[in-house]
């Protein structure tokens, strides 16, 4: 079985050459044109960005064409594709991934909605891969992505909420509030329908990251191992101060701290930071 996924995951590309996973990639349209979001490196990506203010570029998923291209690509001989995808309560990535699937002929694709995404779609993606590898029957893999599903937590702060009002993702009253008030919001994503909720708000970015270890403590018990991804666009010293908090607080199996694609930093700006965080249990076979 063959494993794709999308932009939207984070996976580090050695990653995921070294897994065999195929990576859709979503595409960012700046002005002068656009630009496959897996070929332009963060660093680069998010100084370019800031230089961008007040306008900002936009996000467009790859076409029900390139998909079918993408499985008859890594499936010439009709090998079955499980295709895991960014939550679609956040994006209609899985749509035209299944709708160009349906104009494959002998080729079996199952798609996935991960109802999340970043880190906790990574989770779900590696899952998959390693336990493809492993021989684990198709129905094994998907009853194992479901539970990993609903116990993965992912939740950030941002800088400010400039970003996400430009880009229409909440709205704009709301949005211009928050600004206004120098709030930091916590937002999570829900895990029955995928989308963002607001989970507190902070007034300074300190204050902010506590509240984010504060919420996770309360989801995580101390007597279950978790693997935790911290995450970040542009914003090292957070993310480091992010790190050592929750190794402090959390009872931390994993722990990494790896880049937020630019494909998903065009609706946060570079100023945001959160995490991923699974149970160890749920991915130890994998490990």
């Amino acid at each position: 079985m063959y494993i794709l996924t999308d932009s939207a995951a984070d996976l580090p590309a050695a990653e995921a050459q070294a897994l065999g996973i195929t990576v859709a990639p979503l595409y960012i349209q700046f002005p002068e044109g656009e630009v496959n979001a897996e070929q332009i490196p963060p660093d680069e990506f998010y100084s370019r960005l800031r230089g961008m203010v007040p306008e900002v570029p936009t996000t467009s998923q790859p076409s029900a064409g390139d998909f079918k291209k993408l499985y008859q690509g890594i499936s010439k001989n009709g090998e079955a594709i499980l295709s895991i995808h960014i939550s679609s309560g956040l994006s209609g990535t899985i749509e035209a991934a299944r709708l160009g699937a349906s104009k494959l002929n002998g080729t079996s694709v199952m798609h996935v909605d991960t109802l999340t995404l970043s880190g906790g779609e990574r989770f779900q993606v590696l899952a998959a891969a390693r336990a493809a590898e492993a021989g684990w029957e198709t129905g094994q893999i998907l009853q194992r992505l479901e539970r990993i599903q609903q116990a993965t937590e992912v939740v950030y702060t941002l800088e400010t909420l400039d970003y996400l009002a430009r880009g229409g993702r909440i709205g704009r009253v709301q949005a211009l509030a928050g600004s206004l008030l120098k709030l930091k919001p916590i937002i999570h994503v829900d895990r029955q329908d995928g989308r963002y909720n607001t989970a507190g708000k902070a007034r300074t970015i300190a204050r902010a990251l506590t509240k984010i270890v504060d919420h996770l403590e309360k989801l995580y018990t101390a007597n279950r191992p978790v693997w935790v991804t911290v995450l970040h666009g542009q914003f090292e010293g957070p993310a480091a101060r992010l790190t050592q908090a929750l190794a402090e607080r959390l009872q931390v199996a994993k722990l990494e701290n790896l880049r937020i694609s630019p494909v998903l930093g065009v609706h946060t700006g570079p100023g945001i930071v959160g995490a991923a965080v699974v149970p160890m249990d749920l991915m130890n076979d994998f490990a």
